[in-house]
């Protein structure tokens, strides 16, 4: 869906964003896919504020401020980074977390800015490696912002294989022990 013109598509990782992101949805003149990872509906509880508010679509969240590796991804993938992220600082790798909310169109302003600060990027995705956003993102920054690297793009996604039903399905995709190895590998490349 992503990958329609003129489809937007939102994908929020926590109760806040998905409020606001559902009202904004609601209000823009634009067709808009609204997705919600069902693994986050009872996984963890936030507070949500009251009253109208609205989360711009086509804006991306720095989720966690960073300074040595730049980390996007979004929905249930942005809990396994931020858990990644801490388990890093103790390792003094200091991790900036970005969370797209919006798929499509995505905000790669905010990526760049990022790179251009930290010289290091990692896509995390559930999808599989040939499939997915997190392609669409290492193809934009390389295009336009390779020089500001310092070491390869990172990707954590699934495996090029059809989705497992059932028990296996938690060891098919990618979580917070995939991420931190590839972000050590990142950080640690010269």
């Amino acid at each position: 869906m992503a990958q329609t013109p003129g489809l937007k598509v939102v994908i929020p990782s926590n109760p806040a964003d998905a409020k606001g992101l559902l009202l904004a949805a609601i209000e823009d003149n634009d067709p808009v896919v609204y997705l919600e990872h069902m693994k986050l509906y009872r996984s963890f509880k936030e507070e949500v504020p009251e009253g109208y508010y609205t989360v711009e679509l086509g804006k991306a969240n720095v989720a966690r401020a960073g300074t040595d590796v730049t980390v996007v991804t979004y929905g249930a993938m942005v809990r396994e980074a931020l858990k990644a992220a801490e388990t890093l600082a103790g390792e003094n790798i200091s991790v900036e977390v970005i969370d797209l909310r919006t798929v499509s169109p995505i905000d790669y302003e905010t990526i760049q800015a990022s790179v251009a600060k930290t010289g290091r990027l990692v896509v995390v995705q559930e999808a599989q490696r040939q499939a997915g956003v997190g392609a669409m993102v290492m193809a934009e920054i390389a295009e336009k912002a390779i020089l500001t690297l310092k070491a390869p793009i990172g990707r954590v996604a699934a495996p090029d294989t059809v989705f497992p039903f059932g028990l296996a399905e938690h060891d098919w995709l990618p979580n917070e022990q995939d991420i931190v190895n590839k972000v050590r590998e990142i950080a640690q490349f010269d």
